[in-house]
Parts: C-alpha cells; structure tokens; sequence
C-alpha cells in the first residue's frame, strides 16, 4: 500500500506537515484551516498511521524522511511532536527539499537525561511501551491526556483528540512500538548545528511533554527563531492556530514564491 500523503490548499507556499505519535494528518485540521489561502499543503498520514496503515515501511526517521522527499516538491516542513525528527533528519539529510524548518511542540531528545533536564520521565516513556503490550487502547488515552495538559480546556482538548485520534482507522500496533522505542532512544542534539535553512521553534507555555526550555535551547543551538504560545499546551493548533500561524509567518515570508506541484494526493513508495 502506497504511503498517503494529501494535497490541500491553493497558497503560494508549499508546506510538509507531519503528524505526531499515535496520530494522522487529519489531526492538523485546524491549522491547516488556517493555511488555506496562504500555503498548498502536503499532509502525511506517516507509516501505520490514518490512510498509510497498510504501508509496510517502519517508522524510522530516515526512511521517512526520504518517502516524504521523494513524494513532494521542496518546501517547508513542520513536524509536530514526534513529527518533528522526522522533519529535522530531512533538514540534515536533504536540505535541498526542506526549504525551511517548523518544530511545533517538537524536540531533539525526549527523555530526560543527566544532561538534558528538558525531557520527559524516562520511567514514563518505558511504561508506555510496555502498556502498549497489554492495553493499547488505554496507553493511547493516557498519552493522549498528557497531551491535553496544560491547554486552555483540557478537557475539550482532550474529546478533540480522542475524536481524531481513530478518525481515519486504529494505528499499527508495531508502529506504535516503533514510534515509543524513537521517543526513547533518539538524540538529535550534536546534530542542530549542521542546520543550514531558517527555523522556527514553536512551544507550547504550558506544554507537559515538550517543555519550552528544551525548545529555546534547540533554537540557539542552530540560530533559529523560537516562539512560545502563551496558555497552549502540547497541541497549540487546538484553539491557537491562528498565533501558530504568527509564529510560522517570517517563514512563510520567505518561501512565498510559487512552485510547480504534482496533482496527485496519493504516492506509491517503491
């Protein structure tokens, strides 16, 4: 099965959005919403997620990276949570397709360390993964009440999630696995300052996953542009998309010129 990717949109500037753990790109909505006018967009349901859950490739940063790339013109490309490693190893590895970087609620290393204080609980990441053994569906809700933490409403951030998160099909169970063994293991850190394009890194105030420190740092580290969203949390597109649009906006700028795009929605991955 081919890896789905959907084009929306009928801006001038072309835009990769790529989801989180345990999502799809139908997540994203009201950002892409948002976007309409200014951006033609590429939203992808990555490996054993949304459409793409038949798709046999694994969830690995690189060969993510490299389908999307081959699939889509050049272009900025925002990664949202767990999105955003995919996004910055196309960044380091294909910097001529990645126009710019987006990291929205994304970071470099998850799981906090002796020295990284900007991450989360390992003891919380390794849980889930061996939840996800027994009871999938409910280590999916709790991470998806993690993620509503924090938010204006959390409670209606929460349905919202909980509406989406099985809206185009239940994930993969082994891509899952693979996306939790990627939150646990992964360390982009040394590589931030090989980052050639422009990026924004775009936090949520009171995100519990993803503190902004741990963003702020990654922006320093590679002479990018951080913003932080004051009373949003891990998902600031929920009810914030308009500021996330702000904070995209010196991005966009400089991507504003048209480029030819291929009409298809769907790309079979050879």
């Amino acid at each position: 099965m081919s890896l789905f990717i959907e084009r929306v949109g009928r801006g001038p500037v072309p835009l990769v959005l790529i989801h989180g753990w345990a999502m799809h790109g139908g997540v994203l909505q009201p950002l892409v919403e948002a976007l309409h006018d200014r951006c033609t967009m590429h939203v992808v349901d990555l490996p054993g997620h949304g459409y793409s859950r038949g798709c046999g490739l694994p969830l690995e940063p690189h060969v993510c990276a490299a389908a999307i790339a081959a699939a889509t013109p050049p272009a900025i490309w925002l990664g949202w949570s767990l999105g955003g490693l995919i996004a910055v190893t196309a960044a380091l590895e294909n910097p001529r397709q990645v126009r710019a970087l987006a990291m929205l609620c994304a970071t470099p290393k998850f799981v906090r360390a002796a020295d990284w204080p900007h991450g989360s609980d390992a003891a919380l990441v390794h849980r889930l993964a061996t939840d996800l053994e027994t009871d999938y569906h409910a280590t999916l809700s709790r991470f998806l009440a993690l993620e509503a933490m924090g938010s204006d409403d959390p409670r209606v951030e929460l349905r919202h999630l909980r509406e989406l998160v099985f809206a185009h099909g239940e994930p993969d169970l082994r891509v899952l696995q693979e996306g939790i063994q990627l939150l646990e293991n992964t360390d982009r850190r040394a590589s931030l300052r090989d980052l050639r394009m422009p990026s924004a890194w775009i936090a949520g105030r009171r995100d519990r996953l993803v503190p902004p420190q741990a963003m702020a740092w990654s922006a320093g580290q590679c002479g990018g542009r951080f913003s932080e969203i004051g009373h949003a949390g891990h998902a600031p597109f929920f009810g914030h998309a308009e500021a996330v649009v702000q904070a995209l906006a010196p991005l966009l700028d400089g991507c504003a010129e048209p480029l030819p795009v291929e009409p298809a929605t769907m790309y079979p991955i050879r």
